[in-house]
C-alpha cells in the first residue's frame, strides 16, 4: 500500500513538471503593454568629480576614475607620467603629488609604479602593474607629510 501511495504522490509531482502542449490565451495577454521608467545603470551615472579641498575618500572615485582613463588612453601599458599628467589635468595639484621612479637602479622597466596625491586629511594612493593591475587605497600620510617612503622621481614634466 505504501508503494501504491509513493508512487501516485510522485506521479503528482511530475505532472508539475510537464510543459503546456498549447499555449492558453489570457486577457492580460490582449491588454496593451505598459511601458516602464528604465531604472538607471552604472552606465548611466555621471562620472565622479573632483572635489576641491575634499577628503581623501570624497576624491578616490575621481583619482580611479582618471587612472583608469590613463590606463585605457595608455592602451593598457601606461608609465608614470601617464597617470600624473591625468591627474593633472584632472584638476589634482602637482604639489601634492608623489610618483615612484618606472625605471628600476639597473635601468629595467619596474614590474609596478605607484603614485599618489595628498588630501586635507590622508593620501590617496595608486599602484599599477603589469601582473597585479590597478588597484588604489587611501592611507594616512607620513610623519613628514608624504605619502611615501625613500626616494620619488621628480614631476618635472
Amino acid at each position: 500500500m505504501a508503494a501504491v501511495l509513493a508512487a501516485g504522490a510522485l506521479a503528482l509531482v511530475l505532472t508539475g513538471c510537464v510543459p503546456e502542449s498549447t499555449p492558453t490565451s489570457t486577457a492580460a495577454s490582449s491588454a496593451p503593454a505598459v511601458s516602464e521608467t528604465p531604472t538607471p545603470t552604472a552606465s548611466d551615472a555621471p562620472p565622479p568629480a573632483l572635489v576641491p579641498n575634499g577628503t581623501a575618500a570624497e576624491n578616490k572615485p575621481y583619482f580611479d576614475y582618471l587612472n583608469n582613463q590613463a590606463i585605457a588612453a595608455a592602451g593598457g601599458q601606461p608609465d608614470g607620467p601617464a597617470f600624473i599628467n591625468s591627474l593633472r589635468a584632472g584638476g589634482f595639484v602637482v604639489e601634492v603629488m608623489e610618483l615612484t621612479p618606472d625605471i628600476t637602479t639597473v635601468g629595467v622597466k619596474a614590474d609596478s609604479v605607484q603614485f599618489s596625491v595628498r588630501a586635507p586629511d590622508a593620501c590617496i594612493i595608486g599602484q599599477w602593474g603589469t601582473v597585479g593591475g590597478y588597484t588604489s587605497i587611501i592611507a594616512a600620510p607620513l610623519s613628514t607629510g608624504k605619502c611615501f617612503i625613500g626616494q620619488t622621481r621628480p614631476i618635472d614634466f
